[in-house]
C-alpha cells in the first residue's frame, strides 16, 4: 500500500519551532520531488516548499522563506519541513505529497501530485 505519513505537528508558542517529517511507505520517495501544503480553516490549501528528488532544488512560499527548510534523507524515505520562527498565522494542517516528476514543476498546484498523506496539525497559539 501506497503511503505517505506526516508527523511531528503540535501546538507551539510564537516564535517556537517544530520539524515535521514524512514517511513514505510502499514506494521509494527517490524518484519524486516533494512538496508541503497546508490549509488552515476556512482558507484554501496553499503550497509551502517543494523539493527535488535529489534535494538539489528547494522552493519556497513567500510567506515562509527564510524560516522555514525543507530537506530530505531518501536513505530514510523521508522529507522534512523545519520551521522556525512560528507565527500564529503558520497555524494549519500541513500535508506532504509526491510530485508526478523528479522536479517542482509548477510546486505550488496541488493537482501536480499523485500521492497524499492525511496531515498533522500544526497550532501556534501563546
Amino acid at each position: 500500500q501506497l503511503q505517505l505519513v506526516e508527523s511531528g505537528g503540535g501546538l507551539v508558542q510564537p516564535g517556537g519551532s517544530l520539524r515535521l517529517s514524512c514517511a513514505a511507505s510502499g514506494f521509494t520517495l527517490d524518484y519524486y520531488a516533494v512538496g508541503w501544503f497546508r490549509q488552515a480553516p476556512g482558507k484554501e490549501r496553499e503550497g509551502v516548499s517543494c523539493i527535488s528528488s535529489s534535494g538539489g532544488s528547494t522552493n519556497y512560499a513567500d510567506s515562509v522563506k527564510g524560516r522555514f527548510t525543507i530537506s530530505r534523507d531518501n536513505a530514510k524515505n523521508t522529507v522534512y519541513l523545519q520551521m522556525n520562527s512560528l507565527r500564529p498565522e503558520d497555524t494549519a494542517v500541513y500535508y506532504c505529497a509526491a510530485h508526478g516528476s523528479v522536479r517542482c514543476s509548477f510546486w505550488w498546484g496541488a493537482p501536480n501530485y499523485d500521492y497524499w498523506g492525511q496531515g498533522t496539525q500544526v497550532t501556534v497559539s501563546s
